[in-house]
């Protein structure tokens, strides 16, 4: 009979362990981090528009959480708003962002955070392409890239 009192893994829809990272394993991760890795992952910061590295890349892969690895956005919803900004009508599954109401610098918006290790990654708005009508604008130093023949199943 099982251990009823054990913690169930919190898994997502597409197979990814969504528990939060171990103390130990979350300070090695976050000393690996540059100074302005840091401050936008870790203080709600933000890059200057149209000079994040991911803006304009344009291969096929996934966009996983700079801290703790996990998928977060596929190149197929990725698209050109315009904006500055890495922008993606989706996320790769639903269960690996968040959103935290943010009412900094006057305005009112929905942070989005990284569901497994709430690292910072850029904020969600309703003015994106059909059919889902969402705009995830994020901050390249939140990501890391990693391209379709190097993800492994």
């Amino acid at each position: 009979m099982p251990n009823s009192n054990a913690a169930e893994p919190d898994v997502s829809d597409s197979g990814h362990d969504l528990n939060p990272l171990d103390a130990g394993d979350r300070e090695s991760r976050i000393a690996q981090l540059n100074d302005e890795e840091r401050r936008v992952i870790l203080h709600q910061g933000t890059e200057a528009p149209f000079c994040g590295g991911l803006l304009d890349n344009k291969l096929h892969g996934v966009y996983r959480c700079r801290l703790c690895e996990l998928p977060l956005f596929s190149s197929e919803a990725k698209f050109n708003s315009g904006t500055g900004w890495p922008s993606f009508s989706r996320p790769f599954d639903p269960k690996h962002v968040r959103t935290v109401r943010d009412i900094g610098h006057g305005m009112i918006r929905d942070e989005i955070r990284c569901a497994r290790c709430d690292g910072h990654l850029g904020h969600v708005f309703d003015d994106g392409p059909p059919p889902t009508g969402q705009r995830y604008c994020l901050n390249s130093v939140s990501l890391t890239f990693v391209e379709a023949t190097e993800v492994k199943p």
